[in-house]
């Protein structure tokens, strides 16, 4: 329908999440609007980005260094460790200024029709801090989906033996949504808030 030069940018817009064949169609003309400059210094900060950005070698949240800025602050619970499927949920759960501890991303939840699987979050990564740095309690902050759902049962079970406490945030968010959407009051109350995770999940 379009010349190539446009359709190529359609297509590549049309592969990004929550984009679909209208949306990216009017990036693209917008994009053909504006001035050099403009398409520059988008492109140029996109390159900058994933130049820069790798993931901490810890926590596994965005970072410049090995380390993120939380995980190098001496001032956070080093006992808390709250476990979260994606970078993006930090930024949310950290607007609330409710928890002051540490946190764990997964990279995502458990999909068996996406073909996602516990070995490819990082729950290992996750079992082997426990220990070391002598984590006393575990929030789970998973998104109120199934996925989500299912993912913290799986969390919970591995994590029983080990002698943690292991709770999960209290259900002030609607279920079906994401942590990212949610309000800086309804997040902070649902930490506030959180509650043992085995006695909900010991008869699943």
């Amino acid at each position: 329908m379009y010349i190539d030069a446009v359709e190529e940018v359609i297509d590549a817009l049309g592969r990004l999440p929550g984009i679909g064949p209208k949306s990216a169609q009017r990036i693209t003309f917008h994009l053909m609007r504006l001035p050099v400059e403009d398409i520059e210094r988008l492109t140029s900060a996109i390159s900058l980005m994933k130049e820069k950005i790798r993931f901490c070698d810890s926590c596994f949240n965005i970072s410049e260094h090995e380390l993120c800025p939380i995980c190098k602050d001496s001032q956070r619970d080093n006992g808390m460790l709250c476990v979260v499927e994606e970078p993006k949920d930090i930024v949310a759960l950290e607007k609330t200024a409710e928890f002051k501890g540490r946190y764990h991303v997964l990279g995502g939840s458990i999909s068996p029709i996406d073909g996602i699987g516990p070995e490819q979050l990082k729950v290992a990564e996750l079992l082997r801090r426990i220990e070391p740095e002598k984590i006393e309690e575990v929030i789970i902050a998973m998104n109120p989906n199934i996925e989500g759902e299912a993912t913290a049962i799986y969390i919970a079970r591995l994590l029983e033996p080990l002698g943690v406490k292991v709770t999960k945030i209290a259900s002030g968010l609607p279920v079906g949504g994401d942590l990212e959407y949610a309000d800086e009051l309804t997040l902070g109350r649902a930490l506030l808030g959180r509650y043992p995770v085995n006695e909900e999940y010991k008869n699943v």
